[in-house]
């Protein structure tokens, strides 16, 4: 009887152990359970952004996420994203209220590649206080920023933002410091500042849409459908430009045999000299497969900018336009020009110039605007590039104008003429009109100035074109010598930075 009360309180005092160790093990297991939840409920909490509501609102308005726009720019399955459990740090105005904390704030950042090549990435989330910057969210863009400075890659934001996060005062502002179609609007004030300064009523599109800033102010570079067709593009874009100014232009495989003929280039430039066609043409003819990504297409359209391959190598197209002013430069297709060379020599990308242009844009607007300082940018462009740089006159190439589109004078590796090609001072009715004002016969003197000067063979003399060719074989000869000029090297004087006429 005892050994038996003995045994039922040994088995009473080892439940009691049992239980105890029960209890231990739940309490030691708890803690990484509850940890794990936590993450992954902040993890899907952040792929929603502001919510399911705001996500709806987004796609109501036309526009993709900033989640759905980085998985249609990169390689399926190559983003890895950073920093996504970062919030913002303001506590006015109720943000400090778990309502108003969401987990990565108001920007997604990584890496991802694109065809395979490395680039860094960030996106706004409109759907999180639209878009707008706080300190965390500069914070993200910087740290991604000086990752990709490290490694030797490119960064691609894609903006969607109202602007500095009003709530965070002073901080978005020194965020903005830091890294400084009818959906998307850029402005430095909205229209309601602008009524309430200058009592001028003006819309969202008007003050600030695609069609301002592509056509008008030369903002904005291009203008798309949607965000669809605006990341395709971008993603094509992107294969034309190497990684950084460390590397040299891409070069992909090329199926377009650099020695193709190109019989109808014979024919395109008009026998009538004030006749106009069209430059695209013949950029289309001479590049591989005829694909050409044209830079702010529809700005300045007097002169064409843009990237294409020959013989597989990235370049980069300048040429004037004869469909608009007859080519002439003004101040505007300057600057464009301008800006355009200069990104090619910065990313060692070679220059081709088609050349057609009668001269600066004569008149008053032009004058007070500063065509002479702004035209000169474009001139100091081309004499400062460094990569190889091949031009091509195919019609007219008068007065300064001349000089300024990568003529030998501005240290041209390789300048052809075209049988067309007219260069000198200026075209032959208003020469004569000056040097034989009043002569009685001023047809046989018209005659005689284009038999001496509008005609390729006074420069050639010069040694200001390398060679007369024919317009069937400019792509081969453009071909050849991207070929050895590909190991060109130029050494300049140090000097602390240029001093381009702004």
């Amino acid at each position: 009887m005892a050994a038996a009360v003995r045994v039922a309180a040994a088995v009473a005092k080892l439940r009691v152990v049992a239980s105890s160790l029960r209890a231990a093990v739940r309490s030691v297991c708890s803690q990484p359970v509850s940890v794990n939840e936590r993450i992954e409920d902040k993890r899907r909490t952040a792929l929603l952004g502001g919510g399911q509501r705001r996500i709806d609102a987004q796609h109501k308005r036309g526009k993709l996420t900033a989640r759905e726009r980085i998985s249609l720019l990169l390689d399926p399955g190559s983003f890895v994203e950073s920093d996504m459990f970062v919030e913002h740090r303001c506590a006015d105005f109720g943000m400090a209220a778990d309502k108003n904390k969401f987990p990565g704030d108001s920007v997604v950042t990584g890496r991802g590649r694109i065809n395979g090549r490395l680039v860094y990435i960030f996106s706004q989330d409109f759907t999180v206080f639209g878009g707008s910057l706080s300190g965390a969210h500069a914070q993200k863009i910087c740290k991604i920023m000086d990752q990709a400075l490290t490694v030797g890659a490119p960064v691609i934001g894609l903006n969607d933002s109202g602007g500095a996060r009003i709530q965070e005062g002073v901080e978005s502002l020194a965020g903005y410091a830091d890294i400084f179609l009818d959906t998307s609007y850029l402005f430095i004030t909205g229209p309601d500042v602008v009524k309430s300064v200058t009592n001028e009523d003006v819309t969202q599109e008007e003050l600030g849409g695609a069609r301002t800033h592509t056509t008008m102010s030369g903002v904005a570079h291009r203008a798309f459908e949607n965000d669809v067709d605006a990341l395709c593009n971008l993603r094509e874009f992107f294969n034309y430009l190497p990684l950084s100014n460390q590397d040299p232009a891409p070069v992909r495989e090329c199926h377009d045999p650099s020695d193709r003929l190109v019989p109808e280039l014979d024919t395109v430039v008009p026998l009538e000299s004030t006749k106009a066609y069209d430059m695209v043409d013949i950029i289309h003819s001479v590049v591989d497969e005829r694909e050409f990504f044209e830079i702010m297409p529809n700005y300045a359209k007097n002169i064409i900018v843009g990237f294409a391959r020959m013989n597989g190598r990235t370049v980069g197209i300048v040429g004037n336009q004869p469909k608009v002013a007859s080519g002439c430069l003004d101040i505007n297709s300057s600057v464009k020009g301008a800006r355009f060379v200069r990104f090619c020599d910065a990313f060692n990308i070679p220059l081709i110039t088609f050349v057609d242009v009668p001269g600066f844009l004569p008149g008053t607007a032009q004058e007070y605007g500063g065509i002479i300082r702004h035209g000169a940018k474009l001139l100091y462009a081309f004499a400062e590039a460094t990569v190889p740089k091949v031009t091509v006159i195919t019609r007219k190439a008068y007065g300064g104008a001349y000089d300024v589109m990568s003529s030998k004078h501005l240290c041209g590796d390789t300048n052809y003429a075209w049988p067309t090609a007219e260069i000198a001072v200026m075209g032959a009715k208003g020469a004569v009109e000056i040097i034989f004002k009043g002569h009685e016969n001023v047809e046989a003197a018209q005659a005689e100035y284009i038999e001496k000067f509008a005609n390729p063979f006074p420069a050639a003399v010069r040694g200001f074109v390398d060679d007369i060719i024919q317009p069937s074989s400019t792509r081969a000869r453009i071909c050849c010598d991207l070929d050895v000029l590909a190991s060109k090297k130029v050494q300049r004087p140090w000097r602390k930075h240029a001093n381009i006429p702004l």
